[in-house]
């Protein structure tokens, strides 16, 4: 037996399908002008520049078909739809930030070693390209990003490409009036080390989801304790607590009864305990297994 708080978040995701959009092709226009640019100017951070974009690219695709399978319904083989999709993205996508940035680590090292002259006007022009391309991107993201992991992990791609066109654009600066052309790569190595530690608490997030983690926030001892108070309830047990999506908590338990009750007075006691964990925990999903005598472990966790 459940009960479930939704709304319905079609409107929102339209909303977001099409900012996934208008950022894609904005970021395909921005890799190529930087490919071609790195190669006519040398400059290593361009190059990182537009690789990262590219990556940008494809953590937007693979955030845009997230977008679209989620509204796909459930079925008889598919049971609860897709709504890990948006999460198995944010995953990917904080993955791949990773990669890219031990990849900008690998290629800063290389060039301290062997410093070119680089073609600065190229770098300041199309890094001023990237800025604002980039910063549009945010801005049509910024607002999603607070309540969805797959929108934020897009949000962070274009975050870090845009600061990255910034830091790009400051070395295009420095090495036109000073001739500074280590400038580049240490700039590179800032914004590798930065992907770094952007990418990893979201990978960590994503994967405590898709392991079926209990919740960072979420207290399961309390939530047994409160449960229990309940005069009728003997004990908690069996407990599982895990996060389907962003907008999904659910909660499975055995509760044993200290008398045999009716169906419908479990009905009442099931109605409390759903308005107890929602209002108090945020847990929009419940499912109860009822129990009066039977003799199975009484663990809160019970290895299965």
């Amino acid at each position: 037996m459940g009960h479930s708080h939704t709304h319905n978040h079609s409107h929102t995701q339209d909303l977001n399908s099409r900012n996934l959009l208008i950022s894609i092709l904005l970021n395909i226009a921005i890799t190529v002008a930087q490919v071609i640019g790195g190669i006519l100017s040398g400059s290593l951070a361009l190059l990182s520049d537009a690789l990262h974009n590219f990556s940008d690219v494809i953590s937007l695709v693979i955030s845009y078909v997230a977008n679209k399978l989620v509204k796909k319904k459930a079925s008889l083989k598919r049971t609860f739809g897709y709504k890990r999709a948006e999460i198995l993205a944010a995953f990917i996508n904080a993955a791949t930030l990773i990669i890219v940035a031990v990849l900008l680590i690998i290629e800063a090292i290389e060039r301290f070693n062997h410093p070119e002259e680089i073609e600065s006007n190229l770098v300041i022009w199309l890094s001023t390209i990237a800025i604002l391309g980039n910063g549009f991107s945010v801005l049509l993201l910024k607002k999603s990003a607070n309540d969805n992991m797959n929108l934020k992990s897009a949000y962070l791609h274009l975050l870090t490409d845009m600061m990255a066109s910034v830091a790009v654009l400051i070395g295009g600066l420095l090495m036109k009036f000073y001739e500074i052309w280590w400038i580049d790569s240490a700039l590179t190595l800032a914004i590798a080390i930065y992907l770094v530690v952007m990418g990893w608490d979201l990978l960590k997030n994503s994967f405590n989801v898709l392991m079926l983690f209990t919740p960072q926030a979420t207290s399961l001892n309390a939530i047994v304790e409160d449960i229990q108070k309940i005069d009728v309830i003997q004990n908690v047990h069996h407990v599982h607590i895990w996060q389907l999506n962003e907008d999904e908590i659910h909660l499975e338990a055995h509760i044993d009864f200290n008398k045999d009750i009716t169906l419908s007075e479990f009905d009442v006691i099931l109605n409390e305990i759903e308005e107890l964990v929602y209002h108090n925990y945020d847990i929009n999903h419940i499912n109860i297994q009822p129990e009066f005598g039977k003799c199975d472990a009484k663990d809160v966790i019970v290895q299965d």
